[in-house]
Order: structure tokens, then sequence, then C-alpha cells
């Protein structure tokens, strides 16, 4: 069954509260993160309407800071499918609620994997992109897919490099 990103679009809006602060007094990155990867979960799970596990949180900008008079507004939604893969883009706007002005002060791109009963990969739908911004991530989805199976491939490279627990230090 195709989709279209419409259907799987999440919106929240959020207050940054003091507990959200860090040090420089803008919203603490890790936060943001954490709330990224759950808005994107939700879109994955409206594309497949089954479980799904986050396989790469990638391209993740801060553009501007966020600060304690902002409310931040979370945009997510499938861009692009594979055959258990999707890609989940989330667009992250701060609103200046002393001045009421906007500006995207985030981007980020997350593919999930759709799993079954079992817990193994599972089909997707594919996805149909209708409004101009749509069109523009839909139509870059394949690129991204292949620089993360590249950077993935690499990331394994690596990790048969690394030991698993901790050395000391003498």
């Amino acid at each position: 069954m195709n989709k279209t990103c419409k259907d799987t679009r999440v919106i929240r809006t959020s207050r940054v509260f003091p507990n959200d602060i860090n040090n420089h007094n803008t919203l603490f990155g890790g936060k943001l993160l954490s709330d990224v990867d759950m808005l994107a979960s939700i879109s994955a799970a409206r594309m497949c309407r089954c479980e799904c596990v986050t396989a790469s949180m990638d391209s993740v900008d801060f553009l501007s800071p966020i600060r304690p008079t902002d409310a931040v507004i979370f945009e997510s939604f499938v861009t692009w499918t594979g055959n258990s893969s999707m890609e989940v883009f989330v667009k992250v706007t701060a609103e200046d609620l002393t001045k009421g002005t906007k500006n995207i002060a985030a981007t980020a791109f997350l593919t999930f994997v759709a799993l079954d009963d079992q817990g193994k990969p599972a089909q997707v739908p594919s996805i149909t992109p209708e409004t101009e911004e749509e069109l523009y991530l839909n139509k870059t989805g394949e690129e991204r897919a292949k620089a993360r199976r590249t950077r993935r491939a690499e990331s394994k490279a690596l990790a048969s490099k690394l030991t698993s627990g901790f050395s000391e230090q003498k």
C-alpha cells in the first residue's frame, strides 16, 4: 500500500523549561536529539504500522540556538523508503514567544527499519511526496541512503578494530 508524506507527518510544539537548558543558556542538544528520535519514531510507525527501530541518526545540524524564551516546533515525516528501511526528516523551528519570530533551528535525517512479529526486517510501503519540500527531499533520498550504507560499512570496519572493554591508563 502506498502512503503520502502527509500520512506520516507528526507536529509537536513544546516550551523550553529550566531543566532543558545547558550552561550556555540554550536548549541542551541531548534533549533535542531525544525529542527528534521520539517524533521520528512516530512517523516511522505511521508509515508501516508495525514496530520500528532507529538504525541511524545522521546529518543532525544545529543551525541556531534555542533559547528559554522560545517554543520548539518539531515536524517529522517519512521522505524516502527502501525495502525495510525508511528515511524520516525532522525540522525543528524555534519561535521566540516574546517577539513572534520563527527560524529553523535544526534539521535531521533518521533511518528506521520496520520489524515483523519475529523481530526481522519487514517490507515497508512506498512513499508518495506531494509538496515541493517533500518532492525535493524524496528526490535526494536515494543519494543519502547510499551515503549511509557507505558510512555504516566504514563504522563496522572501525568497530572491528576496537576493543569492547575499557582500557586502563597506566
